[in-house]
């Protein structure tokens, strides 16, 4: 499952995706794991979340990125969730939405992974297909 937090910046995307994480720790029997552009966010997270610092690793681009998830859930078998904060800037968006996407739609139905994901985009701007996949919108 994709499910997409959209708004604008500065409207509080974060604070409901780190909501959404503290509460899905609670009730989930598999592992989370929170990935950020920074670690400004760290102790707001419950601590048996994992944080990762995108940036920390080098990704340079979102072939890299999706690559990058990729190894992240073959890690763990556990895992239920992923948060993706910051998401344009930590996937290297630009044009490429759409394919990134689906990429990631791919990956979450074959190991059964859900990602929720913070967009700097208004509803509206994002492709038609994605529209139903907005359980936020600010």
């Amino acid at each position: 499952m994709i499910d997409i937090i959209a708004g604008r910046k500065g409207r509080g995307k974060t604070k409901v995706l780190i909501q959404k994480a503290n509460d899905d720790i609670k009730v989930t029997n598999g592992t989370i794991v929170y990935l950020d552009k920074n670690n400004k966010h760290m102790y707001e997270l419950n601590n048996q979340i994992r944080l990762i610092v995108v940036p920390e690793f080098n990704i340079i681009d979102t072939d890299m990125f999706i690559g990058f998830i990729s190894g992240i859930i073959s890690q763990d078998h556990d895992l239920d969730k992923i948060f993706l904060d910051s998401f344009l800037t930590i996937a290297f968006i630009d044009d490429n939405f759409t394919e990134c996407i689906r990429q990631l739609d791919r990956l979450s139905k074959k190991f059964d992974v859900d990602f929720i994901i913070s967009a700097s985009l208004d509803k509206e701007e994002l492709p038609e297909e994605f529209r139903p996949l907005v359980s936020v919108a600010l």
